[in-house]
């Protein structure tokens, strides 16, 4: 009689573990399935351009200035999950200064950035006059742990280059966001040579630093 009751525990026992195995294996599944589910969105994402911008830092012994550039329109292209394209049109005649009031030369400094002063300082720096626009091609996004490394390429005065920075992505069905991780130009490499030290050797203490420190920030929603 005991051996009986012995052998009916067992069974009860393997019984109770051969479910559980199989709840969890049918959990894993599960779960397996709504992750790939979740990452299968596909279409066209359309900038929003209220609340697309960058922020821009720039510096020289004097000290630093801080400002916006509007973003125009532009667009991201998912395929299953992952971002296959992407392009975006910068309105330099945006450029704005946020650290400056308006009886501190905010004014001042924003024109002269955007080279509509006197005529010999129109290309002192970006010359909008003459190139109102600059865009940014993405043509990869790696992931890169918990972060995605953007690749593409910055036309800016006619002038193009690779850049790439890192960037925190959320995608959702219905929206994308991006938000780089603060990163330096060289903006020399696009031809704006005011006041650089690596182009002019007589400037003393009275040059302007040749990087410009970006945070981008982009928020696109599905078409």
């Amino acid at each position: 009689m005991k051996k009986s009751i012995l052998s009916l525990a067992l069974i009860g026992i393997l019984s109770l573990n051969s479910c559980k195995k199989e709840a969890s294996t049918e959990n894993t599944e599960n779960k397996t399935e709504e992750t790939v589910t979740e990452n299968k969105y596909s279409g066209n994402y359309v900038l929003d351009t209220t609340f697309s911008i960058i922020d821009w830092t720039g510096s020289k012994p004097a000290g630093t200035h801080t400002g916006t550039i509007a973003l125009k329109e532009g667009s991201f292209e998912l395929t299953e999950g992952k971002i296959t394209n992407g392009s975006f049109v910068i309105d330099m005649t945006s450029i704005t200064v946020t650290d400056l009031k308006e009886d501190e030369g905010k004014g001042n400094l924003e024109n002269h950035l955007k080279g509509l002063g006197e005529k010999e300082s129109e290309d002192h720096f970006f010359n909008t006059s003459k190139f109102p626009t600059s865009n940014f091609k993405i043509n990869s996004v790696i992931e890169n742990g918990d972060k995605y490394t953007v690749n593409g390429t910055l036309t800016m005065k006619d002038i193009t280059k690779e850049v790439s920075f890192p960037a925190t992505i959320a995608i959702a069905e219905h929206e994308i966001s991006l938000i780089s991780d603060t990163f330096k130009i060289d903006r020399t490499l696009w031809g704006v040579n005011y006041a650089s030290k690596s182009i002019f050797d007589d400037l003393k203490d009275k040059f302007v630093n040749d990087e410009i420190e970006l945070t981008v920030k982009v928020k696109a929603t599905k078409k």
